[in-house]
């Protein structure tokens, strides 16, 4: 599916970017004369001075786990379901598929063509039919399938994951904006950017978390400007921070995103007023750069942890990268709450 044409890479890009294999324990690395050295020191180390790549490695070894269970009980589940059909279970697979797709339609076509034009760089929609209709095609294909292997797991023994997610320890301060009690048993925070596009996709997404779990989540906002790619998001979190001294930050950051291409002072003046703040008091916090340095430890302890784009999520310290859609979401929340 990533073959299909070139705009699908443009297509699933989720995050903004400027630019696991389990923590080891006591046992011996390394020799250093008499001194031993532990895997545990290394990890620290190496955690220390390139926490991107740190978590980068470790995360990419936790999914490709994760993705070689998900291949092996796809596999079990298929080889289950077709026993007595006298057929392979990727040929049963094939068969069950097929019955769930359906061609095609011209203005489905059409209709995706139009809604990306900007990424078919300049070819019309004549030109693009064909390979937009066989990706179209293949993404139907792959939901059909994951449909079908929902519908066996229903009645599949269970399956439990006995390695452990990597994991990190975010502290949260008093003064991080919040939704949902301190005490809901998943919290989510969010490193986040007002003029980053994907920052803007993944906001709806978390109100419908919001709402599909109520005080069972909360969510904690983090400033992680790009300054290199987005130059006003800076003074941006510093507005939003001078809305929540008159306890509107999720009314201001709404307004933020709803406005990303308009963030020039005189803009963010201009929407605390709209809001109905006090427009003497804002303008006084804004002028004075009230809120640079409180931006300024969201972005030091987003490097910190190895975060080097927006959004990026950690669900309970699970990291969750760009603009997932709610279903991934789901997936970890729901982990998380099974675990308490």
């Amino acid at each position: 599916m990533k073959n299909a044409f070139l705009f699908a890479v443009a297509l699933m890009a989720l995050s903004c970017s400027a630019s696991s294999q389990q923590a080891g324990g006591n046992e011996p690395a390394a020799r250093i004369g008499d001194r031993v050295v532990t895997m545990k020191e290394l990890e620290d180390r190496w955690r220390a001075t390139d926490p991107a790549d740190h978590a980068e490695v470790t995360q990419k070894m936790y999914d490709g786990r994760r993705q070689a269970l998900e291949q092996m009980l796809a596999e079990s589940l298929l080889t289950e379901a077709a026993k007595g059909s006298g057929m392979s279970a990727e040929a049963w697979a094939e068969a069950e598929v097929s019955k769930r797709i359906k061609p095609i339609e011209e203005s489905t076509v059409v209709a995706f063509y139009q809604e990306n034009v900007s990424q078919m760089q300049g070819r019309s929609l004549e030109v693009m039919a064909p390979a937009i209709r066989r990706y179209l095609s293949e993404q139907q294909e792959t939901a059909a399938r994951q449909a079908l292997l929902a519908e066996l797991r229903k009645t599949a023994p269970a399956v439990r994951v006995l390695f452990e997610a990597p994991r990190r320890s975010i502290e949260v301060a008093a003064t991080d904006p919040a939704l949902g009690p301190a005490s809901a048993p998943v919290t989510l925070v969010e490193f986040s950017d007002f003029q980053c596009p994907f920052c803007l996709r993944v906001s709806p997404t978390l109100k419908q978390v919001r709402e599909r779990y109520g005080d069972k989540v909360r969510i904690v906002w983090k400033d992680f400007p790009l300054t290199q790619i987005h130059p006003q998001a800076f003074k941006a979190g510093e507005a939003a921070h001078c809305a929540g001294d008159q306890g509107k930050f999720w009314e201001y950051h709404d307004h933020l995103f709803s406005n990303q291409s308009a963030l020039n002072p005189s803009d963010l003046k201009r929407y605390a007023a709209a809001l109905s703040l006090n427009t003497t008091t804002f303008d006084q916090c804004l002028d004075s750069s009230k809120y640079a340095e409180r931006v300024r430890d969201g972005v030091s302890v987003g490097t910190g942890l190895g975060v080097n784009s927006t959004p990026t999520i950690y669900v309970n310290g699970r990291v969750l990268a760009g603009a997932q859609p709610l279903e991934a979401f789901v997936a970890l929340i729901d982990e998380e709450l099974a675990k308490k």
